[in-house]
């Protein structure tokens, strides 16, 4: 029996992870992105995710199984077409143009009895609106019939050293119980379960569920932290104390914000959906919205007040950020809230260093000087602010040297610590 062909268009956070376990189950992988210093970092074994070690990736290499390239070409006779491109927003409306570039693009080699699955965020009813219209124009097959349509949701939490690709449900769809066959088959060689609906508009829906619901429960943590700073209450505490409940209650904490490629984006493409189609609006996404988008401006706003108790404007201040990413463990700068106040902070005069072990060069912001953590760059800030709380930081040897600490993420602890 011959090896299976699976492509994967887009070699990113969701792409290359999903490429790898494929290639490790047996599949000959080709892995198509639009990038091409990516795609020539990848093939000379350069990993740019923190999930990816650099010999994870060298041993898909050095299989023969795992491909990158730029060219469409290279999918001439797949079995399985995963895509895996970004959906962001424009001006709040949804941008699918890299999933319809994906789907002319890949159009011209589907061919019978192959399988094209959807894995990108999206309202319900792109797969079959959307993308099989495209898929059949340009191959002049249809689906279903022909070929198999699928969509399902991706789950990757970059940084996670629990909730792995393979240790992950997988909710799995398709245009009809043939397609739903085949997606949930190829699933089932690289995860551990399989969750099967009955549809693509469910499966779509689902993953928006699943954001949106942390969205909300962010905001409302959020709002009312911003609420207990008035009232004198340490929500942290009262958070960890309401954690103890055993039924009931799922604990949320407070933050300088909401970034990546999913809590920013994913519930808006909910609320778009429901005012296109309904004529209404979807109030808790954005009233949560509006309470998330807040956040940097309220740490910016209370780092200057905590300076000016200090005796120290803000304006012409040396601030030390901890953490540029929007989340702990990884170099990601997706929508990160630590860059939105970082901005915010040079707006208001300050000068920004940044302590930020995970990201490229390229994707610190400009004017923001990154450094090393040390006792000299702690000492010589006026204000040190805990934005993104990597594990590798030494919050003690912060605590130790600071004249002021702002921490967002309730990981220092001292007399000279404000805290969210």
């Amino acid at each position: 029996m011959s090896v299976e062909k699976l492509v994967v268009i887009g070699q990113g956070y969701v792409g290359l992870p999903l490429a790898l376990r494929a290639v490790e189950a047996g599949l000959d992988v080709v892995g198509l992105d639009v990038d091409a210093d990516r795609v020539k970092r990848l093939a000379s074994g350069e990993s740019f995710i923190e999930d990816i070690p650099t010999d994870r990736l060298g041993r898909a290499l050095g299989s023969g199984r795992y491909h990158p390239s730029t060219e469409y070409s290279d999918a001439e006779g797949f079995d399985i077409c995963v895509i895996t491109v970004p959906t962001p927003l424009r001006d709040g409306t949804p941008d699918l143009s890299f999933v319809e570039q994906a789907g002319i693009g890949i159009g011209p080699y589907v061919r019978p009895g192959c399988t094209v699955v959807l894995e990108s965020t999206t309202y319900p009813g792109t797969t079959e609106e959307l993308l099989r219209p495209l898929l059949e124009s340009a191959s002049g097959l249809t689906s279903p019939g022909d070929f198999h349509l699928g969509y399902s949701p991706e789950r990757i939490d970059p940084g996670n050293p629990t909730w792995k690709l393979e240790n992950t449900p997988k909710v799995v769809s398709g245009v009809d119980s043939a397609s739903l066959t085949r997606v949930d088959e190829f699933y089932q060689r690289l995860v551990h379960r399989t969750v099967p609906v009955d549809s693509t508009r469910v499966a779509e829906l689902t993953k928006l569920i699943e954001n949106t619901f942390r969205q909300v429960n962010i905001a409302l943590i959020n709002e009312l932290t911003m609420l207990s700073h008035h009232l004198d209450i340490d929500v942290w505490q009262a958070i960890d104390a309401a954690e103890t409940k055993p039924f009931g209650f799922l604990p949320f904490r407070p933050g300088p914000g909401v970034g990546g490629h999913c809590l920013p984006i994913d519930p808006c493409y909910l609320s778009w959906q429901v005012k296109r189609r309904l004529g209404r609006q979807f109030r808790f996404i954005e009233l949560a919205n509006d309470v998330n988008h807040e956040m940097p401006e309220h740490v910016a706003q209370r780092v200057m007040a905590g300076l000016n108790r200090k005796g120290r404007s803000v304006s012409g201040a040396r601030l030390l950020l901890l953490g540029l990413a929007y989340k702990k463990n990884t170099g990601d700068m997706r929508d990160s809230p630590a860059v939105d106040v970082a901005r915010r902070l040079q707006a208001l005069g300050a000068e920004v260093h940044a302590v930020e072990p995970y990201a490229e060069s390229h994707q610190i912001p400009a004017g923001v000087t990154v450094v090393g953590l040390s006792e000299r760059e702690v000492s010589a800030a006026d204000g040190v602010v805990v934005v993104t709380d990597h594990d590798s930081f030494d919050y003690d040897l912060v605590v130790r040297h600071a004249r002021y600490v702002f921490d967002t993420r309730n990981r220092c602890v001292g007399p000279l610590v404000e805290r969210l």
